[in-house]
C-alpha cells in the first residue's frame, strides 16, 4: 500500500453522522466501573485464603495461584490493548473485556474447585487487563487538553484506591456473607457499567477514521510471532516474580529454567517488535523520551507503592501486635488522603510544571521512607498514621503528573498503545517490587540476627546478668530450675529475632526511599507539551 496521510481537523469533514457530544463526566463513570472493579479483584481475595482453603480442600501454597493465574492473565493482555482496538475499535475492545471480566466472576462464585477456581481467574483476569489502558486511552480522548490532569486524577482513583480499599471490602464480604460474593458483587456492577458504555462512550470520528485504516494494514501483516513471544515472555516474568521467592529464587531448578525462557523470549519480542513492519507491540514508543521518562518512574512508584504496601501490615501484625482488620484501617487515612489529594493535583496540572510536581512527590516519598525507618516497637497508631498521610500526598503529586505527562506527546490514534504499555510496566513494577522486598526481608533478619548473636556471648557481664534475672524470673513462676536455663536461652532468642526484623523493616524502608531518590535525573526529561493535544491523525499507510 503507498504512503498516504489522512488528516482530519476536529471538525473536519466526515462521512460518519456528527453524534451530540456526551457528558465528560458519564463517560467518566461509566468506564470507571470497570477499571474499578479489575483493581479491586487484584487483592480482595487475599483476605478469603483462609476460607478458600477450608472450603476447597487444598493448602495455602495451592490457593496462591488463585491470585497468580489472575495476574499473569492480566499483565498479558494489557499490552495487546493496542492492536485489539485497531482490529475492532476501543469501545468494543473495552465492552468485551469487561463482558469477559463479567463473566469470570460469576464463574469463580461457581466454582467449587481448586482447577476451576483459578481457571476461571485467568478468564476474569484476560477480561481486567484491557480495562485499564482502554479507560486511561478513552479518558485521554475524552477531555480537553487543559483538563487532561483532571482526567487522570479521576482515573488514578480507580488505579491506586481499588487495592488499598480491596482487602476491607473482602472482609467484610467474606465476615458477614461466604467468598463467592467477592466475585458475585461484580455482575451487577459490571452490568450497570456495560449498558452505561454502551450508551455513552462513543470513539472520536478521528481515532475511529484512523484506527480502520491502521486495522486493513494490520490484518494484511499480522504479527503471530510477536504476539506468540509477548504471551510467552510475560507469562514467564510473572510466574517467576509470584513464584520465585516461594521456590527460593535461583535454588531452584524450575525458576531459573522459566527464567531462562522469559529472558530469551522477551529478548526475541523487542527483536521482533522492532523490526516487524507492524508490530502487535509498538515498542518504538519507548524512543520518545517523555514518555520513556513518565513510564519509568511510574513503574518505580508502583514498585515501591506495592513494597510499602506489602510491608508495614506485615510490620504492625508482626511487631506490634496488631489484627489484619487493625492493620488494614490503618492504611486507610493514605487512601483517602489520595481521594481528597488527587482531585486538586489533576485540576492544578497545568498550572505548575510538571517536573516541579514530580521532583516534591519523589523527595517527599523519600522523606516519609526515612521516617517509617525510625519505626521501633514502641511506634504508635498515630506515629504510623501521620506518615501515612504525607505518603498519600507524595503518590498524589506522583501518580497524575506522570500519567498526564507520559502521554502528551502520544498521537491520539496510538493511545491506545502507549497506555498498554504504560500499564504494564506499572503491573510490572509492582511485581518487581513486591517480589524484591518479600526476599530482602528475610535475607536481611537473617544478617542482622547473625551479627546480633557474635554479641551475645556469656563471657560478657550484661548478657550473664540478663541470663541470671530471666532464669531467677522463671523459677519465681514456678519453672524448675533445670529447665529455666533452656527457657531463658529460647526468651532471649526470640528477642533477638524480633530486634532483627525490626533491623530489616527499617533497612528496608531506607531501602525504598533512596531507589525512589535515584530516579531522580529522569525528572528532567519530563515537559509540558508545547502546543495543545493536535487535532490531526496522520496515519502512515
Amino acid at each position: 500500500m503507498t504512503a498516504g496521510t489522512l488528516s482530519m481537523a476536529a471538525g473536519g469533514a466526515t462521512t460518519t453522522p456528527e453524534r451530540e457530544p456526551v457528558n465528560k463526566w458519564l463517560v467518566t463513570v461509566s468506564i470507571t466501573f470497570g477499571t474499578l472493579m479489575g483493581a479491586i479483584d487484584a487483592s480482595i481475595v487475599n483476605v478469603a485464603v483462609p476460607h478458600l482453603t477450608g472450603s476447597l480442600g487444598v493448602t495455602v501454597e495451592q490457593i496462591t495461584w488463585v491470585t497468580t493465574g489472575f495476574v499473569i492473565a492480566t499483565v498479558m493482555v494489557m499490552p495487546l490493548t493496542g492492536f485489539f482496538a485497531r482490529l475492532f475499535g476501543q469501545k468494543r475492545v473495552y465492552m468485551f473485556s469487561l463482558v469477559l471480566f463479567v463473566a469470570g466472576s460469576a464463574l469463580c462464585g461457581m466454582a467449587r474447585n481448586l482447577t476451576a477456581l483459578v481457571l476461571f481467574r485467568v478468564l476474569q483476569g484476560l477480561g481486567a487487563g484491557a480495562l485499564q489502558p482502554t479507560e486511561q486511552a478513552i479518558l485521554r480522548q475524552t477531555f480537553p487538553p487543559e483538563e487532561q490532569g483532571m482526567a487522570m486524577a479521576l482515573f488514578g482513583m480507580a488505579v491506586i484506591i481499588g487495592p488499598a480499599f480491596g482487602p476491607t471490602l473482602g472482609g467484610y464480604i467474606v465476615d458477614n456473607y461466604s467468598w463467592p460474593w467477592i466475585f458475585y458483587i461484580n455482575v451487577p456492577i459490571g452490568i450497570v457499567s456495560l449498558l452505561m458504555v454502551s450508551r455513552f462512550v462513543h470513539e472520536p470520528p478521528d481515532v475511529r477514521a484512523a484506527l480502520h485504516l491502521m486495522a486493513e494494514r494490520q490484518r494484511k501483516n499480522m504479527d503471530w510471532y510477536g504476539i506468540g513471544l509477548l504471551i510467552a515472555g510475560l507469562g514467564t516474568m510473572q510466574y517467576v516474580l509470584e513464584e520465585g521467592n516461594r521456590n527460593d529464587w535461583f535454588e531452584s531448578f524450575e525458576i531459573k529454567s522459566i527464567l531462562l525462557v522469559a529472558v530469551v523470549s522477551l529478548t526475541l519480542l523487542v527483536i521482533r517488535e522492532l523490526s516487524a513492519r507492524l508490530p502487535a507491540v509498538d515498542i518504538s514508543l519507548f524512543r520518545d523520551g517523555v514518555f520513556f521518562s513518565g513510564t519509568m518512574i511510574g513503574a518505580v512508584m508502583f514498585a515501591m507503592l506495592m513494597a510499602i504496601t506489602f510491608l508495614l501490615p506485615l510490620f504492625m501484625q508482626l511487631m506490634l501486635g496488631y489484627t489484619a482488620t487493625q492493620s488494614g484501617l490503618a492504611l486507610m487515612p493514605r487512601s483517602l488522603t489520595m481521594l481528597v489529594v488527587m482531585p486538586i493535583v489533576g485540576r492544578f496540572y497545568n498550572n505548575v510544571s510538571p517536573k516541579i510536581t514530580v521532583a516534591f512527590g519523589i523527595v517527599l516519598f523519600a522523606y516519609t521512607a526515612w521516617k517509617m525507618g525510625h519505626y521501633t516497637l514502641a511506634s504508635s497508631t498515630g506515629d504510623i498514621v501521620n506518615v501515612l498521610i504525607i505518603q498519600g500526598v507524595a503518590f498524589s503529586c506522583l501518580f497524575i503528573p506522570l500519567t498526564t505527562v507520559a502521554l502528551s506527546s502520544i498521537p491520539r490514534h496510538r493511545l491506545s498503545d502507549a497506555t498498554g504499555l504504560n500499564s504494564l510496566l506499572r503491573q510490572t513494577g509492582g511485581s518487581v517490587g513486591l517480589a524484591v522486598f518479600a526476599t530482602l526481608l528475610t535475607r536481611f533478619a537473617t544478617r542482622a540476627r547473625g551479627a546480633m548473636l557474635a554479641n551475645v556471648t556469656m563471657d560478657r557481664s550484661a548478657v550473664l546478668a540478663r541470663v541470671y534475672a530471666l532464669q531467677h524470673a522463671l523459677t519465681g513462676r514456678g519453672i524448675s530450675s533445670a529447665d529455666a536455663p533452656g527457657m531463658a536461652a529460647r526468651i532471649i532468642d526470640g528477642q533477638l529475632r524480633q530486634q532483627a526484623m525490626v533491623l530489616s523493616f527499617e533497612r528496608l524502608f531506607y531501602l525504598s526511599g533512596i531507589l525512589f531518590l535515584l530516579v531522580l535525573p529522569l525528572v528532567f526529561f519530563l515537559k509540558m507539551p508545547e502546543h495543545a493535544e493536535a487535532h490531526e491523525v496522520h496515519v502512515e499507510m
